[in-house]
């Protein structure tokens, strides 16, 4: 069975949407890809960090979806990573009201024995530092490395960024972030220079309006599943990342053709993600129902035409 290895955070977030809000629940971005990429045959570990008020519950549940978290680390006496954002009316654009680094602020991961020669590497957005020294930690090259990141280190971390995106195979950020990270407002100029800082693919997610892929001259486009209620975006993107590299890391075949599917297979999995606060529509989902949306999905996008 093929490993998967996710890098990211595992940590507590407060929500407000237009719909309702949440006291602390369980987040962070290795959690959305671990949860998501378990509905496909892999085995996974997440490398992350806790304090001791993280509850048992939610090491429970990571490991009943066969998620080794050996390579979770337990800082006695330490608080967990905490982020708390509130939602405008369009859902698309938010304010962040508290961001509590605690232990990550010292986080120095460790990847477990077993996974230092996983097939394929999750790096979740994470200083690229850290992102940096799991790559140094692999006793092999993964066949393939994908990372997520976003503009705040852009900002305040962009030689260390540049340093790691040369050594990892697909990128995955928003729009915003491409046209940020390339300086090109066209979506397809800015593919083309983040390829030339060494990624062979750019997935650039862009929301409820879907997600476009990008190899040399080749684009892929990915619509969004029109849904009837959306309560909380947030681990939308890092579920997408998790149905991405899971359905990779199952299929073995990284060509372009290939990952056509392992953006729709992405795509279909954050559109549960979204329909409940936090992490709870993904903990109850069943595989029926992601085969149920996935014919969905082909039926929004397949048509006939003469030409």
């Amino acid at each position: 069975m093929n490993k998967l290895l996710i890098v990211g955070t595992v940590a507590f977030d407060a929500i407000e949407t237009p719909f309702g809000k949440t006291d602390k629940i369980l987040g962070g971005a290795a959690t959305y890809i671990g949860l998501s990429a378990s509905f496909f045959n892999l085995q996974s570990a997440i490398v992350s960090v806790v304090g001791d008020d993280f509850p048992q519950e939610h090491l429970d549940l990571l490991t009943s979806k066969n998620i080794d978290i050996s390579g979770i680390e337990i800082v006695k006496g330490g608080k967990t990573f905490f982020w708390s954002g509130l939602y405008h009316n369009d859902l698309n654009s938010r304010d962040t009201l508290v961001t509590e680094l605690n232990v990550l602020a010292d986080f120095q991961p460790k990847v477990p024995q077993n996974f230092k020669d996983a097939d394929v590497v999750m790096l979740g957005n994470l200083h690229p530092l850290v992102q940096s020294s799991v790559l140094d930690q692999m006793e092999k090259k993964p066949k393939l490395v994908v990372l997520d990141t976003m503009n705040f280190w852009m900002d305040c971390a962009l030689p260390e960024l540049l340093e790691v995106i040369k050594r990892v195979d697909v990128i995955t950020i928003n729009d915003e972030e491409a046209r940020q990270l390339s300086g090109e407002y066209s979506l397809v100029k800015a593919a083309a220079k983040i390829q030339d800082l060494g990624p062979k693919y750019v997935v650039i997610k862009k929301g409820e309006h879907g997600a476009l892929l990008f190899h040399n001259r080749e684009v892929f486009f990915a619509p969004a599943l029109p849904l009837e209620e959306v309560f909380d975006p947030t681990g939308a993107g890092d579920t997408f990342a998790g149905g991405f590299s899971g359905f990779i890391t199952q299929s073995e075949n990284i060509s372009f053709s290939n990952m056509k599917n392992a953006i729709i297979y992405g795509s279909n999995l954050a559109s549960f993600c979204v329909e409940k606060f936090g992490t709870e529509r993904m903990e109850t989902l069943s595989k029926a129902e992601v085969a149920i949306r996935l014919q969905q999905f082909k039926s929004l996008t397949q048509f006939d035409i003469e030409i």
